[in-house]
């Protein structure tokens, strides 16, 4: 938490943050544009949001379960909990900081990294990760065909569409398979 706290020191503003992240991707993709880098700059700092707020949550959680004994559920949540409440503390402070500024949008983000943290918790690695890969296999293989039908009706070439839609309903199929 402390760290964090020092994240949101002046020192870590987008205008210093910049000053290394950005030159970092020039480097990296010298054919970005300045708007390309700046959106990088800006991801990398949103991604960063997360990280440290699903890492903040995981050290709760792990603190909850094995010092207090609490079970993964409770302990989930009340990791979550402490999360956003330190997410929005972080927000005030950041107020008050000059080359800062506080987002409500950052609080929400924050709390996405600390819901994902809680899930593996709560679930195990395991779980969320075969729940995860489902759901990609469906959004695969019914976007997919969706897009092709909007393809073909509009005379467009759905190209690897083609290929990867029906090999997502193969797979879903041979995972239930796998499953019975």
């Amino acid at each position: 938490m402390a760290t964090i706290a020092w994240f949101s020191t002046a020192e870590f503003g987008a205008d210093n943050t910049g000053a290394v992240i950005t030159p970092l991707f020039r480097w990296l993709l010298p054919h970005a544009t300045e708007p390309q880098l700046a959106a990088l700059h800006a991801l990398t700092r949103k991604a960063a949001h997360v990280t440290e707020y699903a890492i903040l949550t995981a050290l709760w959680f792990v603190a909850l379960t094995r010092e207090r004994g609490l079970t993964r559920r409770r302990a989930a949540w009340i990791a979550v909990l402490v999360a956003i409440v330190w997410a929005a503390l972080d927000e005030v402070h950041q107020s008050f900081v000059p080359n800062r500024t506080a987002s409500a949008m950052d609080v929400g983000i924050d709390t996405v990294g600390a819901l994902a943290a809680a899930t593996v918790g709560r679930y195990g690695g395991g779980r969320v990760l075969e729940v995860a890969a489902t759901l990609l296999l469906w959004i695969a293989a019914a976007g997919g065909a969706l897009v092709i039908t909007i393809d073909l009706a509009s005379g467009v070439s759905a190209g690897v569409l083609w290929v990867t839609a029906p090999a997502a309903t193969v797979a879903l199929a041979l995972r239930r398979r796998a499953a019975r």
